[in-house]
């Protein structure tokens, strides 16, 4: 029932799972900050691409689901103080830059799974003065897309992260219905905090909302345009999720944050992992 295929596409490798008696599957390019490209649901992509920018290594890629680790969003002026050093991070962080190594792929009869690695060198020390080890896997199963994620610390000191994830939602429809129990959220463009009504709104939004107050770690929305209804669930370290849109681009992204943007100049949520700790947590979608 469940297959991988690895396929090449404008050079890059692609890694397929795919449920084929249901019509669903997701797909993978570790060189490409191991980002998943694609996921279908009963026959229909959920996710918006660019390919171009997928296929340009000096674009950040517009689509899919990046990985946003050490950070979530952007630093003020692109920079950040750490034990008396000035570092310069891109936005979003590292993990979205360099190319990660595919460990272990499995399929059986309950699903179909893929574990990707990366792991801190040269180049990453001079953004984020840290050793670490990121390990992803994604499971693909009847009820939908999990994301296990295991952030390790090889590092002498206490390492600061807030990772995330940047989905893209392919519809068209910029007006949605978010269930979820957050009953406020920063609205960036104003810098003002506001209660969330029946729906909220992107259309002419430039800049990103931030739901503030969720308790329960879950988040469902539909796609009107498509007929479709997606849940989302995520680890408690998540305490966030920024809605954001294009205005001529057809998506939506929702988008689980451990913290908020510039962080690392803030530092009041950091999540701190440990000397030889490992900080272990999960994000699932699912589809009908």
């Amino acid at each position: 029932m469940y297959q991988l295929m690895v396929t090449k596409e404008q050079e890059l490798s692609v890694y397929e799972l795919r449920d084929s008696e249901l019509g669903s599957w997701i797909k993978v390019v570790p060189e490409r900050g191991g980002i998943i490209t694609s996921y279908g649901v009963s026959g229909e992509e959920v996710l918006f691409l660019n390919k171009e920018t997928l296929y340009d290594s000096k674009k950040n890629i517009r689509g899919g689901i990046p990985i946003l680790f050490p950070i979530s969003g952007q630093l003020e002026n692109g920079k950040y103080e750490w034990d008396g050093t000035v570092y310069q991070m891109k936005n979003h962080g590292v993990a979205r830059n360099y190319p990660w190594e595919v460990v272990n792929t499995h399929t059986d009869d309950r699903q179909a799974t893929i574990t990707l690695r990366l792991v801190s060198n040269e180049e990453t020390k001079k953004e984020y003065p840290f050793d670490f080890e990121v390990v992803f896997t994604y499971s693909l199963t009847q009820n939908g897309l999990t994301i296990a994620q295991a952030y390790q610390n090889i590092s002498g000191a206490p390492m600061p992260i807030y990772a995330g994830f940047h989905p893209y939602f392919k519809t068209a429809s910029k007006n949605l219905v978010y269930h979820t129990d957050a009953k406020t959220y920063l609205d960036y463009n104003d810098m003002e905090t506001k209660s969330i009504q029946s729906s909220l709104d992107l259309t002419n939004k430039k800049e990103s909302l931030v739901l503030l107050d969720s308790v329960q770690k879950e988040i469902s929305f539909e796609l009107p345009d498509r007929q479709m209804s997606l849940t989302m669930t995520y680890g408690e370290e998540f305490k966030y999720v920024v809605l954001w849109t294009e205005q001529d681009q057809e998506f939506v992204c929702v988008e689980p944050w451990m913290a908020m943007t510039d962080e690392l100049n803030r530092k009041e949520e950091l999540v701190m992992v440990g000397p030889g700790e490992t900080l272990h947590t999960t994000l699932k979608i699912s589809v009908k």
